[in-house]
């Protein structure tokens, strides 16, 4: 019988030449050395460990493998000098091939310096940029950089519309490698940092709350914390109770604080409640959801006390870097490393001595060979893409999460390829960058609110807006200061309403600016100059918005018309012109006219003048007809009857010429003779340049340089101060020491034509400008808000209203207040008009004459020459004609052409022809049949 004992003996063998497979551990393995240094107090640093004992149980129970990571963990005991001591233990007592860790920049950053000096790769998870593994190669970085989130940050604040942030980071190396970063992401979408606060991490509460009190008198109202947990959670504690976790405040965290909520308490959860912050994205899978479950096991298992902690992304980058490296040793094949001893004062290599810490660690002969395979290295972990590249972990997208209830709530993603996004790929053909708003899940902000803070706010306490306003002699209407009294007028008016208008309280006061002696106007160049001086923090006038200003200040929208015009004398000597009754029509169109009234009456003398007593007598009647009859229709006198279907239908057509002409000259007329007193004295500006002519413009005016600009010299222009001065200056005219024109803005010059517009008018062309508007210094939230306030002003009519109080009904009007005069009508309105007369009256000649020349055929058949043949047309042309007894000569129908007299030609004149070209001469009256038709 078996004995018990040695059955039990035999079993426990079995089962461990059974077990042993499975687990993947290979007895003949070569041990390689890793030293792990990590903060064993912190929720990190538990995490980390069990994240990086998993990995290594992971990695060789699913391979065969002819090496093996032995780990050694130190504790840093969150500690600079207790991370240095552990980094020095492990290289000198294990050796170890590298050094996971430790976590935190500030500890790394005199672990890498070791690791560079005895060449021994040194992984660790220290995000801040001042540690760079350029710098050092042998630092490989296992997490992002926290550069990386600077441009997800500061996206989110364009998104939002924010100008200016305020940045909350601890006194560390940690906290401060953020700040350029967010400065230069922050500048490239037009918002700044206004202030930058700095907490200690050993700050007591009390400190902390005098600093938020000192945040509270600020008008930014969008803070961007930069902490690590154990800070961050005191922190939000005192912001609450200093009641800066309510409505109109904004807080954006960073990716540290944001990925390390799970390791902090429920009530700093509960103060944080609004917060929105950026956070590494990691990719759901399978492998990912079977790791959190049997980790989550293990953890609590090993830490019972931490019943609420998650694992994090920190713990899934250690998970993955560990193994990289255990694949890179496995890849190499390289036992525990062999040191050399090594003198760093000397950079030899030696035997003996005595030697430092250092030296007495020596250099390791694997760490350049090793420190390649993990400096690039590229794998799919649970992370996701575990992509390390020149030592540095490439970054992934962000999740934008909002903290809800009892953690975070993901409300979008940002990717450096289509920036916020509401899905992480939102568009696969088509890649845009964006960074709307509305691609963004609901959020609600501190307070309990969905309305989107506008992250500006004027304090209840502190200094006061300082705003300056101009001292002016002249156009009070606009401004006007006296002695121990607020400003008032038009632009103060709509100064106040607009700072009504906004959603909140903005405590301001006015303080005059001018000459030194009060006397006089400002230059309102250097009023807005002490803007960018920082003297004061507004100005509020008549400031016009130029792009030279702009340099130094931001404007608001504007709240008055914009353009630069001219105002000149009225002419009015027109109406009592002798000539003015040919002003209604240019010269070449009265020629015109003149041509067709002779033209006209010629074609009509031609038609009527064989049928028509009233167009036949002597030479110098029949002259006296064709313009008698012509001009005659000018107002319809003419009595003369037309016989002839020709004349008719030509006289009917010009009836209707002459009808348009003459209503057209009247109606023309007319309004010269009511509108012309408009008439300025002239029309275009460069005129005055040419003619020599003196100009004028307003005191302290930017219009001077305009005028400069368009050859104006500097010897004709004058400048004056009021209205009175303006109209003295133009009423004595530029021979008599005063100007021809005063140049001015719109709004000027509205208000003085309203004053003087029965003596002045305006002319044109005007220059385009921007108009009136509020300076602010550069970045001012409140720019905006009180442009948005401007523009709903001037749509809801009270902008009109305030400017009917100040300038007069016609103050603000855009209509164009130019005298119009009444121009000559010229040839090209008739144009159409004279053709059809032409047309029509060439026709019935050309009719006429086929007409005659068809009755005269035979006589044009004859042999005589052309000279007989014109002189017997002529004289046949001058014959009357008898159109009745033409008609009753004409043979019947029904008798036959035998029948038919003979066609004869009498002349009643003494001779017709000579005898020698064939033609007998008659006595005067005796009828000549010379042709016979058969």
């Amino acid at each position: 019988m078996l004995n018990p004992n040695l059955f039990c003996l035999y079993l426990l063998l079995f089962m461990s030449f059974c077990i042993a497979p499975l687990s993947g551990h290979n007895a003949t393995a070569v041990k390689a050395h890793v030293g792990i240094i990590l903060d064993f107090d912190t929720t990190v640093g538990k995490i980390t460990k069990t994240c990086l004992s998993m990995a290594l149980e992971d990695f060789y129970a699913k391979r065969n493998h002819s090496t093996m990571i032995v780990p050694h963990f130190r504790d840093s005991y969150s500690d600079v000098v207790g991370a240095a001591s552990a980094a020095i233990d492990l290289l000198k007592n294990v050796p170890v091939m590298a050094i996971v860790g430790p976590q935190k920049s500030i500890q790394a950053d005199f672990v890498i310096d070791i690791g560079d000096k005895v060449r021994v790769p040194i992984i660790s998870q220290a995000t801040s940029p001042a540690l760079s593994p350029k710098e050092s190669p042998y630092f490989i970085r296992s997490a992002q950089c926290s550069s990386y989130q600077a441009e997800a940050i500061a996206a989110i604040v364009k998104a939002f519309g924010w100008r200016q942030v305020v940045f909350i980071y601890e006194d560390t190396n940690y906290g401060s490698g953020l700040v350029p970063f967010l400065t230069e992401g922050l500048l490239q979408d037009d918002a700044l940092i206004s202030y930058q606060s700095i907490i200690s991490p050993s700050a007591t509460n009390d400190q902390i709350l005098q600093e938020l009190y000192k945040l509270m008198t600020m008008g930014t109202r969008v803070f961007v914390v930069h902490m690590l947990p154990s800070l961050a959670s005191r922190f939000f504690k005192m912001a609450k109770a200093a009641e800066m976790m309510s409505k109109g405040y904004t807080w954006v965290i960073a990716d540290a604080l944001t990925s390390l909520l799970d390791s902090v308490d429920s009530e700093t959860i509960e103060a944080m409640q609004g917060v929105i912050g950026v956070k590494a994205y990691i990719p759901r899978s399978n492998e990912y959801d079977n790791f959190t479950r049997r980790w989550r096991k293990r953890f609590h298992k090993e830490n019972p006390e931490m019943d609420r902690t998650e694992l994090n992304v920190f713990g899934l980058w250690a998970y993955d870097s560990i193994t990289a490296l255990a694949l890179a040793i496995e890849r190499s094949g390289m036992t525990s490393p062999q040191f050399k001893k090594f003198d760093i004062t000397t950079n030899q290599v030696v035997n003996g001595g005595n030697l430092t810490d250092l030296g007495a660690i020596g250099i390791s002969s694997t760490g350049p060979s090793l420190v390649p395979l993990i400096r690039n290295f590229r794998s799919k972990g649970l992370s996701g893409d575990f992509s390390i590249v020149d030592g540095q972990l490439l970054p992934s997208a962000f999740r934008i999460v909002n903290v809800i209830g009892k953690g975070d709530n993901t409300v979008g993603f940002w990717t450096k390829t289509y920036g916020i996004s509401g899905k992480l790929k939102p568009n696969d053909h088509k890649i845009v960058y964006s960074t709307n708003k509305d691609h963004l899940g609901a959020i609600v902000w501190p307070g309990q609110t969905t309305i989107v803070p506008k992250g500006w706010e004027m304090p209840t306490s502190g200094k006061k807006l300082r705003v300056g306003v101009p001292i002016k002699s002249g156009f009070t209407e606009f401004v006007k200061i006296e002695r121990d009294a607020e400003p008032t007028g038009f632009c103060i008016d709509v100064f106040k309403e607009v700072m009504q208008s906004l959603p909140y309280a903005v405590q301001y006061e006015f303080i005059a600016l001018g000459p030194p002696d009060g006397q006089g106007t400002a230059e309102y160049n250097d009023l807005v100059y002490q803007i960018f001086l920082g003297e004061i923090d507004a100005v509020v006038g008549d400031i016009a918005i130029l792009a030279n200003r702009s340099r130094f200040v931001d404007f608001s929208f504007p709240y008055t018309e914009s353009g630069v015009s001219a105002v000149v004398p009225i002419k009015d000597n027109e109406r009592k012109n002798a000539w003015i009754f040919m002003k209604p029509l240019t010269t070449d169109l009265w020629l015109t006219i003149g041509t067709f009234f002779v033209f006209t009456g010629f074609v009509v003398w031609v038609l009527e003048h064989r049928v028509n007593k009233e167009f036949r007598g002597p030479l110098l009647q029949q002259v006296g007809m064709i313009f008698w009859f012509s001009f005659s229709t000018i107002v319809f006198a003419h009595k003369e009857k037309v016989i002839s279907n020709l004349t008719r239908f030509v006289v009917i057509v010009w009836f209707c010429v002459v009808l348009v002409l003459t209503s057209s000259y009247t109606a023309n007329l007319t309004s010269m003779l009511t509108i012309q007193q408009l008439h300025p004295t002239i029309t275009d500006l460069r005129d005055l340049s040419k003619n020599g002519d003196f100009v004028g413009y307003q005191v302290g005016s930017y219009v001077r340089g305009f005028l400069q600009s368009m050859n104006f010299e500097d010897s004709k222009l004058r400048s004056y101060s009021t209205l009175e001065d303006y109209d003295d200056a133009l009423s004595r005219g530029s021979r008599n020491g005063g100007v021809a024109a005063i140049v001015d803005e719109l709004p000027y010059l509205r208000l003085f034509l309203d004053k003087y517009s029965h003596k002045y008018t305006m002319v044109g062309p005007t220059n385009k400008t921007a108009g009136f508007g509020f300076a602010f210094r550069r970045g001012s939230p409140l720019v905006p808000d009180v442009s948005r306030a401007i523009l709903d002003f001037r749509e809801g009519g009270n902008l009109m209203r305030i400017s009917n109080k100040w300038l007069g009904e016609e103050g603000c009007r855009d209509s164009d207040a130019t005298g119009k005069t009444s121009k000559s009508l010229t040839l090209d309105s008739f144009k159409g008009l004279f053709l059809i007369s032409l047309l029509s009256s060439s026709s019935a000649l050309a009719i006429f004459l086929s007409i005659f020349f068809y009755e005269n055929r035979v006589l044009l058949a004859s042999d005589a020459s052309i000279k007989q043949k014109i002189y017997a047309l002529a004289r046949v042309f001058d014959e009357e004609k008898d159109i009745l007894s033409s008609k009753a000569s004409r043979t019947p129908r029904g008798i036959p052409a035998a029948q038919s007299p003979a066609i004869s030609i009498s002349y009643q004149h003494e001779e017709v022809f000579s005898q020698d070209e064939g033609f007998s001469i008659t006595e005067p009256g005796t009828p000549i049949h010379h042709a016979t038709a058969s």
